[in-house]
């Protein structure tokens, strides 16, 4: 009877020590590839720093262009591997509409300033494609804050709507990121994300539009759903 107690006894303790080893090994949350949407709002800053390109005007300047709210939506997929599950990379891409307000303009030469009342808008359409993004993450079972950077391909496009006129710039620019991304189950994932965008856009003179570079800014707040296998 007592070696019986004594074997339930070193039963019961192995595993317990079983259990608690098993539990400080910590084995992958969930599959590491995903594919996602995204939608959301673009908060853009204005079209800044415009130095007028067009032929004869050296030295002109615009003032700031501001610019529309636009709603966002796109793609990613990413990647992370097992080994280094903190680290993977990342591709997505988004659109956006901020179109260019009505408003006065001040131009600025080398004979002074003068104030244009009225200038129309213009359509502006922005594709943003980040090819890799690093992204660092907390590789917890469900809740997981990340960060991520890389570079964006900036495709952005111009439309005077009473001449036709269009105009279009493609640049190398800076994409990042913070988000929070929730595990609703193994392959179901809800992210809620905060995106900067930064880029120098270069548009070509047309007969009714003047040539121009420019610094383009955009805050975006977006929220998605990814399927990870």
């Amino acid at each position: 009877m007592g070696t019986h107690k004594s074997l339930q006894r070193r039963l019961l303790l192995g595993s317990s020590i079983l259990l608690g080893c098993l539990m400080l090994i910590e084995t992958p949350a969930y599959p590491e590839g995903y594919i996602g949407g995204q939608f959301g709002v673009s908060i853009p800053g204005s079209l800044s720093n415009i130095d007028v390109t067009s032929a004869g005007t050296s030295g002109v300047t615009f003032s700031d262009f501001d610019l529309k709210n636009s709603l966002l939506f796109g793609a990613k997929a990413g990647y992370f591997s097992q080994s280094v599950r903190w680290f993977g990379v990342e591709a997505e891409v988004f659109h956006t509409t901020p179109h260019v307000k009505q408003q006065d303009v001040i131009v600025t030469g080398p004979g002074g300033s003068v104030t244009v009342p009225g200038v129309p808008g213009l359509n502006f359409r922005m594709l943003t494609l980040a090819p890799v993004n690093l992204v660092f993450r907390y590789p917890d079972k469900r809740l997981q804050p990340y960060v991520a950077v890389g570079p964006g391909i900036f495709m952005a496009h111009l439309k005077d709507a009473q001449t036709g006129d269009t105009q279009s710039s493609t640049k190398l620019g800076v994409n990042a990121q913070v988000g929070l991304r929730y595990f609703m189950s193994r392959h179901v994932a809800f992210f809620g994300e905060y995106k900067f965008n930064y880029a120098r856009l270069s548009f070509k003179e047309t007969p009714n539009l003047d040539g121009m570079d420019t610094t383009y800014m955009a805050h975006n707040f977006v929220v998605g759903i990814g399927y990870h296998f």
